[in-house]
C-alpha cells in the first residue's frame, strides 16, 4: 500500500481542547481504518508542524476521503506528502531513460 506523510498543524479549536486528544487519537485511527489505510506512526513536534503522521492507504482517493474527513473535525489542518519506500524509488530510478 502506498505512503503518505501526514503534517498536522492544531487549530484554534483543536489546541483548545487538547486535553481531548486521547479520544480524538482514538477517533482517527477509525476513520483511517475506515478508509481501507493505517495509521504507522504518530509524532508530535515543536517547529513548523505539530505532528508528523505516517499512514498507509490503499490508493490516493482513499487517503483523500479520509484525510479531508478529518479536517472536518475541525481540530487540524493538513498538508499530505505521497512517500515511496527506498526500493520503490530505486525502481522508478531504474526506469528512467
Amino acid at each position: 500500500m502506498p505512503y503518505y506523510i501526514v503534517l498536522l498543524n492544531w487549530t484554534d479549536q483543536g489546541i483548545r481542547t487538547i486535553k481531548d486528544l486521547p479520544k480524538r487519537l482514538k477517533k482517527s485511527k477509525a476513520i483511517i481504518e475506515k478508509a481501507g489505510g493505517k495509521w504507522q506512526a504518530i509524532y508530535f513536534t515543536f517547529g513548523q508542524y505539530d505532528a508528523v503522521g505516517v499512514a498507509e492507504f490503499p490508493n490516493d482517493e482513499a487517503a483523500a476521503s479520509a484525510l479531508l474527513f478529518l479536517g472536518t473535525q475541525g481540530n487540524i489542518r493538513t498538508t499530505t506528502l505521497k512517500a515511496f519506500t527506498q526500493a520503490e524509488f530505486v525502481k522508478i530510478i531504474g526506469k528512467l531513460p
